[in-house]
């Protein structure tokens, strides 16, 4: 089994930890795209047209030779028609109701009610959600994604670090770890290509460390006001966190107890 360093919050070695069986998994980029989509999908927006859209007006137009209210003989083409005014058999109308006509319903519009929420087997889930795991402590998957580590990554934090709760503190411990370029590299923001700029999201930020805590009553609101970085539980952890934008190797820090709880209540198993 895996061994990994643990650091005390001055980044000196401490001890050593066994990482449990649930980081032996073997990498499968392709399971783990799939426990993202999985779970994205469930919170994608439903949208839909009115279903009365383009059907509301009155505009019945007779087939047969023998009707007044008909197309034969006026020159027009065959299409329903909504009247403005009647005088005797002439008609002030315009075509209505058809998909093919200025002001017409659609022929095929999106449907408020479809399910958009894609499926996976739960145990190909959990076996997705372990080779997130086990690509989290391999250096080169990391630094493939963009991360910039330090050269003893990867390694365990002292459970002390989950009683910060100033946010300078927390910052001075990851610099100390050296994690000072990963700060730089997730402050850079840049402005979005495309209509989302009119949309609410102008700016596309990057994603930076991910730590994994036993409780994080303390440090989460400390930790979240640095730029890119999550806290999450341990018994929390999904695909989202671990590979954002369904691209595994994300930098995740893990406290000793986040491991022992792991390991003890044997998570995603």
């Amino acid at each position: 089994m895996t061994k990994l360093k643990v650091l005390d919050l001055q980044g000196n070695e401490s001890s050593s930890i066994e990482m449990p069986i649930q980081f032996e998994e073997d990498y499968r980029p392709n399971l783990i795209k799939r426990a993202f989509y999985e779970l994205v999908s469930r919170l994608r927006q439903k949208y839909g047209a009115f279903p009365e859209a383009g059907k509301r007006p009155s505009s019945k137009l007779s087939k047969r030779r023998s009707n007044y209210r008909g197309s034969y003989g006026h020159s027009l083409s065959r299409v329903q028609r909504k009247v403005f005014w009647r005088r005797g058999t002439q008609f002030g109308w315009q075509a209505a109701f058809s998909p093919g006509i200025v002001g017409g319903r659609r022929a095929h519009p999106p449907k408020a009610e479809k399910n958009w929420e894609l499926k996976i087997n739960k145990k190909e889930k959990k076996k997705a959600l372990r080779s997130a795991l086990s690509a989290v402590l391999l250096k080169d998957v990391v630094q493939a994604r963009g991360h910039n580590i330090p050269e003893k990554y990867p390694f365990v934090i002292d459970n002390s670090f989950e009683n910060l709760n100033k946010t300078k503190e927390v910052e001075n411990v990851l610099v100390k770890l050296g994690f000072e370029k990963e700060f730089e590299r997730a402050k850079i923001k840049t402005i979005r290509a495309g209509r989302g700029k009119a949309r609410g999201r102008p700016y596309k930020k990057r994603k930076g460390l991910l730590i994994v805590v036993s409780n994080d009553t303390k440090i989460r609101k400390a930790a979240e006001n640095l730029p890119g970085i999550d806290v999450c539980k341990a018994n929390a952890l999904n695909a989202q966190l671990l590979a954002p934008g369904s691209h595994a190797g994300r930098a995740t820090l893990f406290t000793k107890a986040a491991i022992e709880e792991i390991a003890k209540s044997k998570l995603y198993l």
